[in-house]
């Protein structure tokens, strides 16, 4: 088959490394790509805004099935649009991706169809929003309506925190039209994790569940990110747990967005608080989570082009897919001022230093110029290592990492020490001085 990727980012390499490797893969496309996924397809120059071109394109190359990547097509209607002119897509069309790209559609979605989330209130009106802040007791989060790119999410400490989070949303657009609305809701305890689901509109089958690291810093301190790393599976999701997410969460979700004449058809992602209530549902995405693809589909034994295939088809076969009982991990390697403003074009070395068959680096926010890999973007590497164990995957992981090297790279040190990940393990191996050096 002729398959295009939609998208740029670690999650769309994640996704043509594992799509190539299909028997069914005859040649890979991807719109706009980066330096990564320009070695596995090919790749061309399109604006994911400009869906005229992107279905001419289509058209022009004989692409027989389309995985769209990032939300904001999705959300605005890229699969509709390919759709319609009988092409095959992995991903939900613009009704149902209102799931993600309005919280307050998700969350009102939630109340009607009896998914467990946090309580919520939501406002259009900045100075009722930052009273009732101000009023309320307790820890609260507030969060911006629409696409925010991963950080529309404020986690304030104190009312006057919460009230200066709405200012910055709402009144200052920190976010631009995203914060046209605010959600404000209770802020719930517990541990977070990331659970996805292959669904067909009418069937869905979990993946392994995993957990991402969104601050910025060690020790979950700092700005909201897209994703400072990640790791799967996860040792608080057994079989039990797994069978209440699904019953209580992801298959309500699917039958409720069907039942309300929003097929969804692609990746269901729910980001997902473990209460001692039970799970939570922090949000849902339209699309695969990144970095948590970056860890969950390495591990996928399974035939990736066939499963999407059952899913576009509208028949699902639960039996057909299989995991490795390996552990992955995967560490985000960005650049200096990431999640702020930050500098490009600069020069990346020591990737072809990294041998390890178990080790794979997907790029981010790269680009190629004249041969040499530059960065791109904020989150420029993602470092997978799979391992028998929590301290193998991680050990070698931060081996790779200290290969990797650009002016102003910035990582975190702690991704995987929520496993329990032994900390003697890493006085083990080379990335020793690195754990020594952060203090961990």
């Amino acid at each position: 088959m002729r398959i295009l990727v939609i998208g740029g980012g670690g999650r769309e390499h994640t996704l043509c490394w594992t799509l190539e490797e299909s028997r069914h893969t005859e040649r890979l496309f991807c719109i706009p790509g980066n330096a990564g996924i320009a070695e596995i397809a090919t790749c061309a120059n399109i604006r994911l805004a400009d869906f005229a071109a992107i279905s001419r394109y289509v058209k022009d190359q004989g692409i027989e099935l389309v995985v769209i990547g990032p939300e904001a097509p999705l959300v605005g209607g890229l699969a509709d649009a390919l759709r319609a002119q009988g092409v095959k897509v992995f991903g939900p069309g613009q009704k149902a991706a209102a799931i993600e790209g309005s919280k307050s559609f998700a969350k009102e979605f939630m109340r009607r169809h009896n998914i467990p989330t946090a309580p919520f209130h939501v406002f259009s009106d900045s100075a009722k929003a930052i009273r009732f802040a101000r009023s309320t007791e307790g820890r609260l989060v507030i969060k911006a309506d629409g696409l925010a790119a991963g950080k529309g999410v404020l986690l304030p400490e104190t009312p006057a925190d919460a009230a200066a989070a709405i200012q910055k949303i709402m009144v200052e657009r920190a976010f631009g039209e995203a914060g046209a609305k605010v959600l404000v809701e209770q802020y719930l305890t517990g541990e977070e994790i990331s659970v996805m689901a292959f669904a067909d509109g009418k069937n869905c089958a979990t993946m392994l569940a995993a957990r991402d690291h969104k601050r910025i810093f060690d020790g979950d301190r700092g700005p909201n990110t897209g994703g400072m790393g990640a790791y799967a599976p996860t040792g608080i999701v057994d079989e039990d747990v797994m069978e209440q997410i699904t019953e209580t969460i992801i298959e309500p979700a699917i039958e409720g967005l069907r039942e309300e004449g929003r097929p969804f058809v692609g990746c269901l992602y729910a980001g997902l608080m473990m209460t001692d209530d039970g799970p939570r549902v922090l949000e849902f995405n339209c699309r695969f989570g990144d970095p948590e693809t970056q860890v969950v589909l390495p591990l996928l034994q399974s035939d990736l082009v066939e499963i999407m295939m059952s899913c576009v088809e509208g028949e699902l076969d639960l039996e057909q897919i299989e995991w490795s009982d390996e552990i992955a991990v995967c560490v985000i390697l960005a650049s200096r001022g990431y999640p702020g403003k930050y500098d490009k074009s600069i020069s990346v070395k020591g990737l072809d230093l990294i041998t390890d068959p178990d080790t794979i680096v997907f790029h981010a926010g790269t680009a190629s110029d004249h041969g040499n890999i530059v960065t791109a973007g904020g989150r420029v590497l993602g470092v997978t290592a799979r391992g028998q164990s929590y301290e193998q995957a991680v050990v070698k992981a931060y081996d790779a990492v200290e290969q990797i090297r650009f002016k102003g790279m910035q990582y975190r040190s702690d991704i995987g020490h929520k496993a329990g990940v032994d900390r003697r393990a890493r006085s083990r191996s080379r990335a020793a001085r690195f754990w020594r050096r952060r203090g961990a």
